[in-house]
């Protein structure tokens, strides 16, 4: 049986999780057997239209402490689920959560583990699966050989497929022990697309000069719908906030556009961003790394071509 991890966040499933329920179900299919879901605290969503990405269950340990993430805590409570399923698969989203328990997970049970999978397991031949490494730059083949497995799969590296259908929500009874972290603040960001749920993202760089001229920038992203997020020298400057840094040692994000103004692609920087489906880059040097890695591109001064681009995008709206 192949278990699937969602991951949930204030009640809410997050956007990776149903990526993850199609590949789960696919691989489910492709093994012969069923595939279920888990999911740790309390969820405002319904569950039971899970059902619709090919799931027959949802196993859920509705323990109020488990609402907030405590990896050791997970850790636990997800491999003792494993044992209670009879799971032979574990999936997770390669995201903070996945990336922080999934080692831990596959330590406890004793099986081999595949981070940063982007396909379905070869099993023609055993159990091989295609994984991104060196900063998405190549692939590697990794056979897993032990009896338990467990895949974390790369955001954005699967397509998203939903049906008919629905699934059963059973309450497992797994223990839970207190959590030994405490919580002393939560500071929440308000009124903005969070960067790892984010379908679009536009970003800039120090070509913007200084923070008095994002306006163009957010300008662009308000039409877009889009996130928004800059290279490490920006947030260093203090011209935006930390959390909106993407890239090797920032954010690492995987949205279906991606679209650097500015910005002139640095190793670190595309190590953050090369998984996005499409990079659009608009920048005054022709030479600018980032073209190289760009699937479209604008050679032009950013602050001609970006309220133009903003004009043109809501011409198209009112349209229609």
């Amino acid at each position: 049986m192949v278990l699937i991890f969602i991951d949930q966040s204030e009640g809410h499933i997050k956007k990776a999780s149903y990526e993850v329920l199609t590949y789960g179900s696919k691989l489910a299919a492709q093994l012969g057997t069923d595939a279920e879901a888990l999911v740790l605290g309390t969820v405002s969503d319904d569950l039971t239209a899970l059902g619709k990405y090919g799931i027959k269950k949802v196993n859920q340990v509705a323990n109020e402490t488990l609402n907030q993430l405590d990896a050791q805590l997970y850790t636990h409570v997800i491999a003792a689920a494993v044992t209670a399923t009879g799971a032979d698969v574990i999936v997770f989203s390669h995201n903070q959560t996945g990336k922080a328990v999934s080692a831990g997970v596959a330590a406890r049970l004793q099986a081999g583990i595949v981070s940063g999978a982007c396909a379905l397991p070869d099993t023609s031949n055993g159990f091989v699966v295609k994984k991104t490494v060196f900063s998405g730059k190549a692939f590697a083949n990794v056979a897993i050989k032990s009896a338990i497995k467990v895949i974390s799969l790369n955001p954005n590296s699967f397509r998203t497929e939903a049906g008919e259908g629905t699934a059963e929500v059973n309450a497992l009874a797994v223990p839970v022990d207190a959590s030994k972290i405490k919580i002393s603040a939560v500071n929440r960001i308000v009124g903005e697309v969070p960067l790892t749920e984010a379908d679009i993202v536009v970003s800039g760089g120090r070509g913007l000069k200084g923070p008095e001229n994002w306006g163009i920038l957010l300008d662009l992203a308000k039409e877009l719908h889009a996130a928004t997020a800059c290279s490490r020298p920006v947030a260093d400057a203090n011209w935006r906030p930390h959390h909106e840094h993407v890239g090797q040692t920032g954010v690492q994000i995987a949205p279906n556009l991606y679209i650097a103004i500015g910005i002139s692609g640095a190793i670190q920087h595309l190590a953050g961003v090369n998984r996005s489906k499409t990079i659009v880059v608009i920048n005054k040097d022709p030479e600018a790394p980032f073209f190289k890695a760009a699937d479209y591109g604008i050679v032009g001064d950013l602050f001609e071509v970006v309220p133009k681009l903003t004009e043109e995008i809501k011409k198209m709206k009112a349209l229609g």
